[in-house]
Formats: structure tokens, sequence, C-alpha cells
């Protein structure tokens, strides 16, 4: 899936459309006629890459037989401002490089977010210290012939993080290799920080976090990629959007074919049942700061 121009809104809305053309019992050809368009048009419409006018999507809606005013609501409200793009160009948000600025918006509207990771911690979740040191190696960022500051890099990760704290947050549960624990950035100072900002996030009801020791069996569920599995809640009535997100070597990849999040998803329960519980992954973060403070503080 690319990830060119596409929203959270857009992608719900596009399975709207492809709900109601299937519903119909019409092909995309027939249902461009109806708004004087292209097959390619609502094809790009479904997949979330290209916008529609509200008249065009009432008109388009009542051809197709669907003309409940509550559903009607809920495609305008979908629609509403989805194609807006100033919001990414402007402050420390410019720092979202393109191919990230789909998962962001995704995290935004998301009920559910479930993360594997391997080596670092993930981003939701990283205290401001520990994201100052991934980015410290690179003094400025460049992009567009701009020049983002570690300082924007460090305030949009903040920012993207406050979804976890807001008043109906998304459940979001990570499962993370023991590497992410022991895996130094900053030096070890920052790591008991970011052990004890991880310890202390995972007492809040919406969070839950698995260690995963490198004595755990997975049963062939491996964690080389990085991952994240998102659960979109729709207000309509093609159901809740669901999409893998595969990270691996600076490449970041969206997938929402439903046999490929499928496997995803059974990869997932592997590592989370081979995985400590929450408690039991309290101490083991416990543990593994206390070494580090040993380390910090003890003479040479």
């Amino acid at each position: 899936m690319s990830t060119r121009l596409r929203t959270a809104r857009k992608l719900l809305l596009g399975r709207e459309i492809e709900h109601m053309i299937t519903t119909a019992g019409v092909s995309q050809t027939e249902a461009a006629k109806y708004i004087e368009t292209s097959q390619s048009r609502i094809a790009m419409l479904v997949n979330g890459a290209s916008s529609i006018t509200v008249g065009d999507l009432e008109r388009l809606a009542a051809k197709l037989g669907f003309a409940d005013p509550g559903y009607l609501d809920a495609l305008r409200e979908l629609r509403r401002d989805n194609h807006k793009r100033g919001f990414w160009n402007t402050g420390y948000r410019r720092a979202y490089h393109e191919d990230l600025r789909l998962l962001v918006d995704l995290e935004a509207h998301a009920g559910r977010l479930r993360v594997a990771e391997a080596e670092i911690m993930p981003g939701l979740v990283q205290c401001e210290s520990y994201i100052r040191a991934l980015h410290e190696p690179d003094r400025y960022l460049p992009t567009d012939g701009d020049a983002i500051s570690i300082d924007d890099s460090v305030e949009a990760r903040l920012a993207r993080q406050a979804i976890l704290l807001d008043s109906d947050p998304p459940a979001f549960h990570a499962v993370l290799s023991e590497s992410c624990l022991r895996r130094e950035y900053g030096g070890r100072g920052v790591m008991v920080e970011q052990l004890e900002h991880l310890a202390d996030l995972s007492r809040r009801p919406n969070i839950l976090i698995q260690v995963l020791p490198f004595t755990a069996a997975t049963r062939g569920a491996g964690m080389e990629d990085r991952f994240t599995l998102v659960r979109v809640p729709s207000p309509g009535a093609a159901g809740d959007l669901d999409i893998a997100v595969v990270e691996s070597q600076g490449d970041i990849r969206y997938i929402d074919d439903k046999s490929a999040v499928a496997a995803r998803e059974t990869v997932w329960t592997r590592l989370s049942a081979a995985a400590l519980g929450a408690e039991d992954s309290r101490e083991f973060m416990d543990h593994v700061a206390r070494s580090f403070r040993r380390k910090t503080f003890s003479k040479p």
C-alpha cells in the first residue's frame, strides 16, 4: 500500500465506498458512471488515494441505494477535511517524513495498537532523553531543502505520544524483545530513565507491556521485523480498518490485505503467548534498570 496522500479517514471512507458498491452488486466501472468519472478514479477512492466532493459522495450513495440519514452523516463526517495536508508542513510536524505520516495519522484515530519491537523502544513509549539520544548522531536532518533540528524531532515524537494519555486513549499493547531493554542509547543513565518511564506507563489501564526474554521459545514466530497492528474503528457499515505496518532497515510498508494481516496476527499471538505477563515484565524491567544503575555508579 502506497502512503501517497492517504489519511486514516480517507481509508475509512474508501472502505465505505467499496462496501456500497459491493452491496449494490455493481462494478466499479458502473459506479463511476453515476458520478461521471473513471473506473481508475473509483479504484483510487476505494484505496484512499483520492478525494471526492460532498455532492459526488451523496449522489453516489443515492445511486447505489443508500439513503439512511445516519449513514449519510457518517459518510460526510469521514469526508470532512480528509484531504488537507498543510498539517504536516509547518512547525515541528514537518519532522515526520512522508512514509511515516500515515502511521502517525492512523495512531491518532486508532482504537487499538499492538506493537512488536526487536531492538528499539517503540516511539510511543520513548522518554525525552531516549528520543534525543536516537537523534544525536545527526545534528540536522535535511527535508525539502529545510533543516529539521533535533529539538523539532523530539517535540514531534512527544506530541505523537499524547494519544496514549488522552481521556479516550487507544488500547496499546507492546511485546518487546529483551534487546530493547538492554541496547544502550545515550548511556546507562538514559537507559535507567527510559526503563522507569516504560514501567510507569505500563501501569496505565490502557497500556500493556510484555517483555520477551532471550530464553523464551516463540514456536517459529521470530522478531526479525518491527511491526504494528493498527485497528481504526469505523463509524460506517464496512467494519473496522485493520492494517499491519511493517518496518525493516529504514523501510516502512502498510499492509491491508486480509490474509497478510491475518498472518501478522498469528505471529503476534505467538509472541504475546511466549512473552512474560505484565507484572513479571515490570520486574524484568526493574532488574535490567538495577544492572544499569550498578554499572553507572560503581567505582572503577
